[in-house]
């Protein structure tokens, strides 16, 4: 099965839907503030121990409650659910003008992962390094669908406060690259629904599963019969 058979040579295509990160509910971000004095920044900062020697200690990330909400040092409870990376960047350069002067903030979601299941030649859940992957990145970590996969019907689910939001993707055609959920976010299930070939060649496999099972026993009870006589 080909993938986008509709795209032409030297086709051009501009994706309609601009994708941007957002941060959710159980997110694990890490938030490092530094300036041209390190002392000034300590406080900003949540180390696990001590630094020794040295080696600065481990880094503690922030894990965003069910109101949205991180405990950030000294400015208290701040809401992030729902602001992208360079929004949460901008807002926090703004409440430490008080105490820093130009601070240097980098943040980074720590816990973004998508899991890709179904007819996928490595099914199960990935680790994703940067801001984004497409569909087409995920299928690629998950070595591609396997022939009994249905390249017209890939779903994706997405979940948005507790309400899962369920899209579907044809991959033969150039138009899944603008749906909204071409690009992924943290902790999207990818699911590759297996064609009717793979439907009926497992319902075979079940019915002659049952088949054996009932023949293994018939020939069984049969046995204990003539033994018995």
């Amino acid at each position: 099965m080909v993938y986008f058979q509709d795209a032409s040579n030297f086709e051009t295509l501009v994706n309609k839907h601009s994708f941007t990160p957002k941060f959710k509910v159980d997110d694990l971000v890490r938030i490092n503030v530094s300036t041209l004095d390190p002392e000034a920044s300590t406080p900003f900062n949540l180390f696990r121990g001590a630094s020794e020697g040295g080696i600065r200690a481990e880094q503690i990330d922030y894990l965003i409650d069910q109101d949205g909400n991180i405990n950030f040092p000294v400015l208290g409870k701040v809401k992030i659910a729902g602001l992208s990376p360079e929004e949460l960047r901008v807002m926090l350069a703004e409440r430490l003008e008080d105490y820093l002067k130009e601070p240097i903030i980098n943040i980074r979601l720590v816990n973004f992962k998508v899991t890709v299941l179904g007819e996928v030649s490595k099914p199960g859940t990935y680790p994703v390094s940067g801001e984004r992957i497409s569909v087409l990145e995920a299928l690629g970590m998950a070595g591609d669908l396997t022939i009994k996969g249905m390249r017209e019907n890939v779903m994706v689910i997405r979940d948005f406060d507790g309400t899962k939001v369920y899209t579907r993707l044809d991959l033969t055609q150039k138009e899944a690259m603008n749906s909204p959920v071409y690009y992924l976010t943290q902790n999207d299930v990818v699911y590759v629904e297996p064609n009717k070939s793979a439907i009926a060649s497992s319902s075979l496999d079940m019915r002659t599963n049952i088949a054996i099972s009932l023949a293994s026993l018939l020939i069984t009870s049969t046995i204990l019969l003539i033994t018995r006589n």
